[in-house]
């Protein structure tokens, strides 16, 4: 199982927001702009076209030494060799991604607002949680908000915590504060008008605070 040791130092979590037919330039972008994860997030059902996408952009992300991961399809991580998956937030899943994917994967649980979730995915295996929206999202507008403090709260549990939601350089860094070891971003990186100088922003939010997850 992955250790928090082992993880690639805090900040941004840049998250796709295909289908795009610039992906690849923008990826490029967000990693060159410091981002320590990418994931690949693509909710229609063109099967052929995901895979090629996930291929080219694993290859980009080993280049970089950062890590790819799968937004909710264990199939396709596991088919293309991908880092981890990212799941809605149910400890069977949790059980069957790591199935799939090897003790070395990177299983996250999307735990939303729910103290309770997240602890459930700390005993059954996840390598990090997510909690969100904290602010208003273009991606999910009607998704509930849930309280900074929930960071704060969840400290105890010893597993990277991301934030996501609405989250751009402006208003991150009271989520930085409050305990967040990641900022994840979808249209805030890739609907930026200069990908690369929008994620740079991000990782700058953490230059002031080195200290690392333990």
């Amino acid at each position: 199982m992955n250790t928090f040791a082992a993880w690639p130092s805090r900040g941004l979590y840049a998250i796709t927001d295909g289908p795009r037919s610039d992906l690849l330039e923008v990826a490029a972008q967000a990693v060159a702009g410091g981002a320590r994860l990418l994931q690949y997030r693509d909710e229609s059902a063109d099967a052929p076209r995901r895979h090629a996408e996930a291929t080219a952009l694993l290859q980009l992300c080993r280049a970089s030494g950062v890590p790819l991961i799968i937004d909710s399809d264990i199939d396709l991580a596991r088919t293309v060799g991908a880092q981890g998956v990212h799941l809605g937030g149910t400890d069977d899943d949790i059980g069957a991604a790591r199935a799939e994917l090897g003790e070395n994967a990177i299983i996250g649980v999307s735990c939303r607002g729910s103290l309770q979730r997240a602890q459930v995915a700390a005993r059954t295996g996840a390598s990090y949680i997510s909690f969100g929206t904290f602010f208003l999202s273009p991606t999910k507008p009607l998704a509930p908000r849930v309280s900074i403090d929930l960071l704060r709260q969840s400290a105890a549990l010893g597993l990277p915590r991301v934030a996501i939601g609405g989250i751009t350089p402006d208003n991150g860094a009271t989520l930085v504060e409050a305990g967040a070891e990641y900022l994840a971003a979808i249209s805030a990186v890739f609907g930026a008008a200069d990908v690369r100088a929008t994620a740079q922003c991000f990782t700058d939010l953490y230059s002031s605070d080195q200290k690392q997850p333990h």
